[in-house]
């Protein structure tokens, strides 16, 4: 039971999404595995909790269209010889809420030494939610991609908001991060590191 409720907390069902929000439903959450390993349980001062998963370790990256910033169809190809976090994110989800000011700040240190940093909307809303929210919080370093067909988070299934995928220079998956994570802690810039290294 505490279980259950350490992960309701550090993380957005993509089942129970914000009113008004027609969220695509994945597949249920996947339970950690061997490979995976488990960050500091969320507590009411506000501390992230996720996964490691590191199972999908070597898949190429997809390659279907989502829309970029300025509303043209983009795809993770068009990054090919750059390092990749891609970020699943919702408005309604207070830990993605919570974790982009750290992945703004992944954006200002590594995107001058070649990561590619993209937060990609899972807001079936689309624009007319995530340009507001873009507006009103201040991430000059983070672009608006936006998803409203929830592709991305059909192909990940993992089940819940935020999840993150690092991708190596070569388009192949390094793991997924499954919850919010503290992108300025040593954890997560070490695996920043390693990818910047593939």
């Amino acid at each position: 039971m505490t279980l259950l409720l350490l992960a309701g907390l550090g993380a957005c069902d993509r089942q129970s999404p914000g009113a008004g929000q027609d969220q695509a439903n994945s597949s249920a959450q996947v339970p950690p595995t061997s490979g995976e390993a488990m960050g500091a349980p969320q507590s009411a001062k506000g501390d992230f909790s996720y996964t490691l998963d590191r199972s999908k370790a070597g898949a190429a990256a997809p390659d279907f269209a989502f829309a970029a910033p300025d509303g043209a169809d983009a795809t993770l190809q068009d990054f090919a010889g750059k390092p990749l976090l891609v970020n699943l994110w919702a408005t309604w989800c207070a830990p993605c809420v919570a974790e982009m000011p750290t992945l703004d700040a992944v954006a200002k240190a590594y995107e001058p030494k070649g990561l590619a940093v993209l937060t990609i909307s899972q807001d079936s809303q689309g624009e007319s939610v995530v340009k507001p929210f873009f507006a009103k919080h201040r991430l000059p370093h983070l672009k608006s991609f936006i998803d409203p067909e929830n592709q991305f988070g059909f192909h990940y299934a993992t089940g819940m908001l935020p999840t993150t995928v690092l991708y190596d220079r070569q388009g192949k998956e390094m793991l997924r991060v499954v919850g919010a994570m503290d992108w300025n802690s040593k954890e997560a810039r070490d695996l920043i590191e390693t990818a910047l290294k593939s």
